[in-house]
């Protein structure tokens, strides 16, 4: 259980959903792990007592990704405490749905500063420290949205595209230090924004997926450690966890 031994990890909006199951899986593999929150500290103080009740290593930062000096704060924060940086997973997200018509520049705006912007901020303040240290894993988070689009969520697809773009520029750029970068696109997976939903809503998505369930969060945290550990010629992908629903 212990291949992430001695190896550091920062998970961009770990406090619940996919960000929380990462971060657990890498600290029951053996890695030290930055929890990060923005506004949902009691959660992610949870998490790290959870952690550490099970004997892993871990602190927690507050930091808005959306801003560039935040995530340059994050990551010195996670070097200072661990001497260095091996994972960086870009999870951090927000969405503010409507359509086109309707939507204000402020909501255009706060989804790409948190979702595609914050890529490029933590990605940039990491890379120093991955390369310092020999070579490192970048995986970010992207969405079966940005692949196929979906009404009235523009901007969250826009963002999300934009970060497969911007995984396989990287992948390219980076290869040389021994920096692998891939883009994961879940689907629907049970995390709040699916659990929430009403029964008839669900019921027309899952008839949508030829397996016939929603993804776990579990079994995305699962491929992103995969990509950190037996993953190392794995670099510019974008891989699907969707069930099915749409093949690529």
């Amino acid at each position: 259980m212990a291949c992430l031994k001695d190896k550091v990890a920062i998970v961009t909006g770990s406090s619940r959903g996919l960000g929380r199951a990462i971060a657990k899986e890498f600290a029951d593999h053996g890695a030290k792990v930055a929890i990060n929150y923005y506004q949902s500290k009691e959660p992610a103080d949870a998490l790290a007592a959870e952690i550490k009740k099970g004997g892993g290593e871990c602190i927690v930062v507050q930091a808005g990704v959306a801003h560039p000096d935040e995530c340059a704060m994050l990551i010195e924060a996670t070097v200072k405490e661990y001497g260095g940086l091996d994972i960086l997973v870009n999870n951090a997200g927000v969405n503010r749905d409507r359509t086109i018509r309707r939507m204000t520049v402020e909501e255009w705006k706060e989804v790409m500063a948190t979702d595609l912007d914050s890529v490029f901020y933590c990605t940039y303040a990491a890379l120093p420290h991955m390369i310092e240290r020999g070579g490192g894993r970048i995986v970010n988070m992207a969405s079966i949205i940005g692949q196929m689009g979906n009404l009235g969520q523009s901007n969250y697809a826009a963002a999300k595209a934009g970060i497969v773009g911007f995984s396989k520029s990287a992948a390219q750029e980076f290869a040389k230090f021994n920096i692998t970068v891939n883009a994961l696109c879940p689907g629907f997976i049970e995390t709040d924004m699916v659990i929430n939903l009403t029964d008839e809503v669900k019921a027309a998505l899952l008839a949508k997926v030829p397996l016939g369930r929603f993804g776990k969060p579990e079994e995305v945290a699962q491929i992103t450690r995969f990509l950190c550990t037996e993953g190392g010629y794995v670099t510019g992908a974008q891989i699907n966890i969707n069930g099915g629903m749409y093949m690529q």
